[in-house]
């Protein structure tokens, strides 16, 4: 989701990388985080996200979207979201102690949070969120240690893909200018990269790249 805004306005002014400090430990929310609740359908999640979901739940994408997670259009592309419920707008993984019952695979902007990631050059950085965190009392800790995640630079090289693969969906969608041909590309792309399953016994990136060349192929003939 594309965030038409100032980086001055929401961020305190610099750009990080991953071997540089910043301050984003919240020294733990003990299941009261703010950030997990009444976030609307902001929290998208991206084909990692759901590949660990789906691996690490035993769920298929479908059962997923049966209570935990919903389709909205985002940029004029339908992508999944982690969806909120009751009256506190909490998210669905949240349990009874108003814990994250998937902290160890949870979404990448969960992960991230309350930094933020600004693409330019087909690259990205990160930036710190001034005004997200409720949490006043944080402390410094290096960027790659805060994300945690698994084999991050190539991580971080699929998530650069896909940003400008959805870039090209979403100006694809805009050229259509007819309904069936923008359903047909939202269904196209919800079917190979969400509801088309991962090999477990694989590795997930060059499973997703095939997929990506694919959407490529698609894109260029419109």
């Amino acid at each position: 989701m594309k965030r038409q805004i100032s980086l001055n306005e929401i961020s305190d002014g610099y750009l990080y990388d991953t071997d540089d400090l910043v301050e984003v430990s919240c020294n733990g929310c003990m299941g009261k985080a703010t950030c997990c609740h009444g976030m609307g359908n902001s929290i998208i999640l991206d084909p990692y996200d759901i590949y660990q979901l789906t691996t690490d739940l035993n769920q298929t994408f479908e059962e997923l979207l049966a209570d935990k997670i919903e389709l909205n259009l985002v940029d004029g592309i339908i992508l999944p979201n982690l969806k909120m419920k009751g009256a506190m707008e909490q998210c669905s993984f949240l349990n009874d102690e108003g814990r994250c019952s998937i902290h160890g695979f949870r979404p990448g902007i969960c992960r991230i949070f309350p930094l933020g990631r600004v693409y330019e050059n087909h690259r990205f950085r990160y930036f710190l969120q001034i005004n997200e965190c409720a949490n006043t009392s944080r402390t410094k800790v290096k960027v790659s240690n805060w994300i945690d995640t698994k084999d991050l630079k190539k991580n971080e090289k699929f998530l650069t893909n896909w940003h400008y693969f959805l870039n090209d969906a979403e100006e694809a969608v805009k050229r259509a200018g007819d309904e069936t041909t923008i359903r047909n590309i939202n269904m196209y792309i919800l079917n190979l990269f969400y509801l088309m399953k991962y090999d477990k016994e694989r590795d997930f990136y060059p499973q997703v790249y095939e997929r990506l060349q694919k959407g490529k192929e698609l894109l260029s003939m419109g």
